[in-house]
């Protein structure tokens, strides 16, 4: 696990976490889809909603789409999603979830996790934070 955490460390950035997940709740069952259920805060206001999807990281996809179509924000595309759990097939070893985005241009934002879904999370609230940080450069850019 060590390898993980060393570069999760080092290479994610230090950033003001103004995007929250306060809450999740996964429901799982055979012969229907998942359903995820999530409040999220931004700033200083929360939102709920819940989706179902394909499986549980898909869920919780939508049910942030359908808050941010709310506020009137989009989200930037999911083009690659890349799951490494360390050798050894240990149930609770950390797994690193590394997602590509594309929205004006490509970038990478990771997680960690003993769960495969919190990690593909952390790495959302990653993307999140930082499409929200250049969102607000962009307009004080615009205001000067």
């Amino acid at each position: 696990d060590l390898p993980y955490i060393i570069s999760d460390v080092i290479q994610s950035k230090a950033l003001d976490e103004k995007i929250k997940i306060e809450n999740y709740s996964f429901s799982i069952a055979k012969g229907l889809k998942p359903v995820a259920s999530i409040r999220l805060r931004i700033n200083d206001n929360s939102y709920e909603d819940r989706s179902e999807g394909d499986g549980q990281y898909d869920a919780v996809m939508k049910t942030i789409k359908k808050i941010y179509d709310r506020l009137g924000k989009s989200l930037p595309q999911l083009i690659n999603y890349k799951v490494s759990i360390p050798p050894g097939g240990k149930t609770d070893a950390l797994v690193q979830t590394i997602i590509t985005w594309q929205n004006e241009k490509e970038f990478k934002t990771k997680g960690l996790d003993s769960d495969q879904t919190v990690s593909a999370i952390k790495a959302t609230m990653k993307m999140l934070n930082i499409i929200d940080g250049n969102i607000l450069q962009n307009k004080i850019a615009n205001t000067n």
